[in-house]
Order: structure tokens, then sequence, then C-alpha cells
């Protein structure tokens, strides 16, 4: 398959547990590149990996996925990014959109939603999880 039929999926969130259910969520549709804990390497690895389409935690110790996205954009990245967030408000769609995310997807709906976001991302339509 090429990545057309399965995109090239690069997570990146400091929960060793968030990974893996990201990963068993993705894995039968979608090629995961890497499984990352901290911003500074996502930048790294957006640059060597080249993923098809970046989820990113929203709140990581070394820098948020807001200011990882911010970078990524700075930098020249186009690669269609999902956040991936315990923030269940309005608001942070509203940022998550401004710094480039084209999707939205809230932790406690990752299994129901996150590989429908990814599909959307990688084919330049957006989505965002239903908010409580």
């Amino acid at each position: 398959m090429t990545s057309v039929d399965r995109p090239l999926v690069l997570l990146v969130d400091d929960n060793d547990m968030i990974l893996q259910r990201a990963t068993d969520a993705l894995a039968k549709s979608c090629e995961i590149v890497g499984t990352l804990k901290d911003g500074a390497s996502a930048i790294k690895a957006v640059d060597t990996l080249r993923p098809d389409v970046v989820v990113l935690d929203v709140s990581m110790r070394d820098m948020s996925g807001l200011e990882v996205a911010t970078r990524l954009r700075a930098g020249g990245s186009t690669v269609p990014i999902v956040f991936l967030t315990v923030h269940d408000e309005e608001e942070f769609v509203r940022a998550a959109r401004a710094k480039g995310g084209i999707g939205y997807v809230v932790k406690p709906r990752l299994t129901s939603d996150l590989l429908t976001a990814v599909m959307e991302a990688h084919a330049g339509r957006p989505y965002v999880s239903q908010l409580s």
C-alpha cells in the first residue's frame, strides 16, 4: 500500500499509555513512523520522517503542542496536524486552528475519533470531536 492508502503518522504525547492507545487505534489503517514524548524531538522528526499527518498532544512538559505547531509552520512545514488533548473547551479548538491544526480530538474520544480525524486530515478536511 502507498501512503495514500495508509497515511504515515507521527504520534507525539508525553504519556506512554496515550501513545499506546493511539498506536492501537491507528495501526490497522495507518503506518506509525514514530512515537515521541516531547515537542523538540517532534520538530526534528517531522523533517526527517516526513509523516503525512502529525498527532500532537496540546499539553506536554517541554513545550506545548501549540508551540510545536507554531514552530513547524514557521519552518515552512505544511504537514496536517491533529491535536489530541484533554482540553474539552471551544477556546482550545480555536487556538489549535489558529496554530495550523486541522483536527482536534479529545482524549476521552480517542478510540472512536482518532482514526477518522487522521484520515480526514490526510484528505485535507477538518475534524473536531464532539465537545461536552
